[in-house]
């Protein structure tokens, strides 16, 4: 089950704070809904539940905070908006690389898609999804891991009628198996059909906590729905012919020429309106919501009739409440500011009142409870001394007065009873793919952006090998790498460091690791992936144009331009160095700076800023060198390098003394550095 408590935002700049002391609780097995008007603060009160966003107040899943919990995917499904996928993935492919990344087998993807009913799309791309089935699709990206608990946010928002009662199907079958849901939306007619208990929330505050049998006969409520130009007369007359049959009938004025008619028929409303030539333009039964306010007396409000059981005619001023366009829970309690001078109006009304709930006795084979209860408690009653209880018959008329009545002692909230401050939520990290290489594998296979990245890499290094050769005047080295002097870097160096900024920055535009935060985790263990990945790419990218380059060489010009160099060892090394490093290099400004673009200009700016840095650094004349380094590190370590290890560690240093190869390992080193230092920063917030 699902246990919220004091759940505040932050206080927004001269605004009040989206959710103000929001508790309630959602028990498994049970489809929960949180209702209310656009701005009446469910998104806000899901991402404090999430730890989505800061503020104050504590949620436990089944007596956990999510914070606690290890693995929370496992325990908690959520559907935030739209699946944020690439939009060239596949659906199979993008369950896929989510199973990688919550740890759960590759087989469960095709049983997900199997339950939500679009196997048949699962080679679709993302992007051609329908409305409805990317709701299907984010359904089954909530249960991938199995969950006991589903959070959803307005899960049936643009979907036609029988695409929502599918999707509350599937969440009704949920909870039968002994799952919690909670689910927002902002038609209360929707809420009372689909969920067994439904709480209200307006302006950030609870209104309401109701079963959904209680919720629809508070709430909605048949009413005859009226147009007529002449809506002020019509009223009136309706209102006096009900005082005069002693029948409880309420007329609201709506917006416009609109009345709203509860307790009548459309018949006796069209009577009445035939028998004093009246003009009506709409004459229909609707199920009418009577907003939360609706049955509140309000200051000022005149006194009622002789018969309590007829309602006077209210304007939009004296019923703010009675518009049709505030979808809002009506509880059967509500807390109002009433004058502290106002005393009860006596009545004559023998039917019995609704008393105030009583707090149950704790039951103890009930699971028990976490802290906090005080303050769960003291989210029912008034906060201030000054705030009465206004009890609410559902049978009366929404416009009848209601008698206020004074809390019960117990009741009364004492400046010592006040339940100290709920803690304050901090922004849980996104979690890490629990196996990031077969995530990141899967992630970088699944899209075709790598593919023609490569491909292109290697038409273009093609094209400028031969213009090259034709050219002429350049070393065998550089025809191969089609490498020209005027160009900072190669076509293959530049294709590496832009495959490796796709690693960070599509992570980023679009976050399936971390749909609902829109970031990636800095995690070690995902950076490395990502290097690992990255580096066997490059390996690829750099031996590919090596050989198509001598091939196309080969079949233009002759055997001549595509013969291998006599240093080809020291001359492959470097060349490796240089493709992997602009790859690293791309990964690494691409994780800090959170942009593609970004990732590909830090590969740009080592040979353009970097490289004339350190050759200005080196140039200069040298009165020592570092002849006989290796042998020196042999004699330090005490160690026997097999396989003649000196030489690969004098060429691995003399690639770092060259220019680009110091400017690279410079730029590197200070990209991981400052990767490292945002981590632990994240990590100490």
């Amino acid at each position: 089950m699902i246990q919220a408590f004091g759940l505040t935002s932050n206080a927004r700049k001269e605004h009040p704070p989206a959710v103000d002391d929001v508790s309630f609780e959602a028990r498994a097995g049970r489809v929960t809904a949180l209702l209310g008007a656009p701005g009446a603060g469910k998104t806000a009160a899901l991402g404090l539940m999430l730890e989505l966003q800061q503020g104050r107040g504590i949620t436990y899943f089944r007596g956990r905070p999510l914070h606690r919990i290890a693995h929370p995917s496992r325990e908690v499904g959520v559907l935030l908006g739209d699946v944020p996928g690439h939009p060239a993935r596949s659906v199979r492919g993008h369950l896929r690389m989510l199973c990688a990344a919550a740890g759960v087998p590759a087989r469960r993807a095709d049983e997900v898609l199997e339950v939500v009913g679009i196997v048949s799309l699962r080679d679709e791309r993302l992007g051609s999804l329908a409305r409805g089935m990317d709701r299907r699709l984010g359904l089954a990206c909530a249960l991938l891991s199995d969950p006991h608990t589903l959070v959803l946010d307005e899960p049936a928002d643009a979907l036609s009628a029988r695409e929502s009662r599918w999707l509350y199907g599937m969440l009704r079958a949920h909870a039968a198996q002994g799952g919690t849901v909670l689910f927002t939306t902002a038609d209360p007619k929707e809420a009372a059909r689909s969920a067994d208990r439904v709480v209200t929330l307006e302006q950030g505050r609870l209104v309401a906590d109701q079963e959904a049998g209680d919720f629809a006969r508070t709430r909605l409520r048949p009413r005859v729905a009226v147009r007529s130009p002449h809506a002020n007369r019509l009223a009136a007359l309706l209102t006096k012919e009900a005082r005069t049959a002693h029948r409880s009938v309420e007329v609201v004025r709506e917006d416009g020429n609109r009345l709203s008619v509860y307790g009548s028929t459309c018949a006796d409303v069209g009577e009445t309106a035939f028998r004093h030539d009246i003009l009506v333009h709409q004459l229909a039964d609707e199920i009418g919501d009577m907003g939360p306010g609706a049955g509140t007396p309000l200051r000022g409000e005149a006194d009622s009739v002789d018969d309590p059981r007829v309602s006077e005619v209210s304007s939009t001023a004296e019923m703010p409440s009675a518009r049709t366009d505030m979808p809002l829970a009506e509880p059967p309690m509500r807390l109002t500011d009433a004058p502290p001078t106002e005393t009860p109006t006596p009545s004559t009304d023998t039917r019995p009142t609704v008393e105030p709930p009583v707090a149950e006795e704790p039951d103890p084979a009930a699971e028990p409870q976490p802290p906090y209860e005080a303050h769960a408690a003291a989210a029912s009653i008034p906060t201030t001394n000054s705030r009465l209880v206004t009890l609410i018959d559902p049978e009366e008329s929404a416009g009848t007065r209601l008698r206020a009545r004074a809390p019960r002692p117990s009741q009364v909230l004492t400046p010592d009873a006040l339940s100290p401050l709920p803690p304050p939520i901090s922004v849980r990290s996104a979690p890490s793919p629990l196996r990031p290489l077969r995530y990141e594998l899967r992630r970088a296979a699944g899209i075709g952006t790598g593919f023609l990245t490569g491909a292109a890499v290697l038409v273009v290094s093609a094209l400028t090998a031969l213009l090259l050769a034709r050219i002429g005047h350049t070393p065998q080295s550089r025809l191969l790498a089609a490498w020209p002097r005027e160009v900072p870097l190669p076509p293959a160096a530049l294709g590496a460091g832009l495959l490796g900024a796709f690693a960070f920055g599509d992570e980023f535009r679009h976050p399936a690791l971390a749909a609902d935060r829109g970031t990636v985790p800095r995690r070690m263990g995902l950076l490395v992936a990502k290097l690992l990945v990255s580096a066997a790419t490059a390996l690829l990218l750099a031996f590919l144009t090596v050989g198509c380059d001598a091939e196309v060489l080969y079949l233009v010009y002759g055997r001549e331009l595509a013969q291998v160099p006599a240093d080809w060892l020291s001359m492959g090394a470097s060349w490796i160095g240089l493709v992997v490093g602009c790859a690293w290099a791309g990964v690494l400004a691409a994780g800090i700076f959170r942009s593609t673009t970004a990732g590909l200009a830090a590969v740009v700016a080592v040979p353009i800023l970097v490289v004339p840095l350190v050759h200005k650094a080196l140039e200069g004349p040298a009165v020592r060198t570092a002849e006989g380094f290796p042998m020196r590190m042999r004699k330090v370590l005490l160690l026997q390098w097999p396989f003649g290890g000196e030489r690969y560690l004098s060429a691995a240093a003399r690639m770092i003394a060259q220019p680009v190869g110091g400017a690279l390992a410079l730029s590197l080193t200070a990209l991981l550095c400052a990767y490292l230092l945002t981590t632990l920063r994240s990590r100490v917030r």
